[in-house]
């Protein structure tokens, strides 16, 4: 059974396509493709009916938590997904993750089997503590590099899209879009401290850090939409 366990930074930041492709040109000789380029990322987010977990993130505590189940295509019942634990204190990114077949997955979500690995225990508590179920599908569309050199990552999301019914991802990655298309969520994540030669280029651009959830932005909207029905 995998399992794994990240730390790190993590910063936000939002761009047009035109400062998106000015910050690539500037610095195309520091990074290349990673192994995973080009992806559609599904993800399933967890809640209870409260909707506890994401009312508390967006009080932006010290510490906020998530659990996901995410795949890097639309997966059949035979492909592996990732059931994650992601915590967030003071900036750094806590995450623990465990790889199984989605029809393990189902089997566990059901019958709540599993094996009795660390994380999965982990993940499996929190649930039943929480009172924890599927609550929303979310899907973007990404590109992905990293350093050549730095231990870094750089990710880029666009076509956001979401669902509240039809909570499986081997139906598919279609959604309802909230957002505009001409814009990109961009991550830098890295397991130290961003480069000087990056902090320098994106000064230089005029491009910002920013506080930004995709599943919080999306759970703003719905709520908007309910409000004014």
């Amino acid at each position: 059974m995998y399992e794994k366990v990240f730390q790190r930074e993590e910063v936000k930041y939002l761009l047009s396509e035109e400062k998106k492709s000015l910050l690539l040109e500037k610095i195309k000789d520091k990074i290349e493709q990673d192994k995973y380029y080009q992806t559609t990322i599904c993800n399933i987010y967890f809640d209870n009916d409260n909707n506890d977990l994401i009312i508390n993130s967006l009080e932006k505590p010290v510490f906020k938590e998530k659990i996901r189940l995410r795949s890097y295509q639309v997966p059949n019942m035979k492909d592996d997904v990732f059931l994650e634990i992601k915590n967030k204190y003071k900036g750094i990114v806590y995450k623990r993750r465990i790889k199984l077949k989605l029809c393990d997955y189902y089997n566990y979500l059901h019958n709540r089997k599993h094996n009795n690995s660390q994380i999965m225990k982990e993940i499996d508590y929190y649930i039943k503590f929480k009172k924890l179920k599927p609550k929303i599908f979310i899907a973007y569309d990404r590109i992905s590099f990293k350093g050549k050199e730095e231990s870094l990552r750089i990710t880029l999301d666009s076509n956001l899209r979401s669902r509240t019914s039809d909570l499986n991802l081997e139906l598919g990655d279609a959604g309802k879009k909230y957002f505009k298309d001409n814009y990109y969520i961009m991550e830098i994540k890295s397991a130290t401290s961003i480069p000087l030669w990056l902090t320098k280029t994106l000064s230089e651009l005029q491009i910002y850090p920013t506080s930004f959830s995709k599943y919080g932005s999306i759970y703003k909207k719905l709520k908007e939409m309910i409000t004014n029905a």
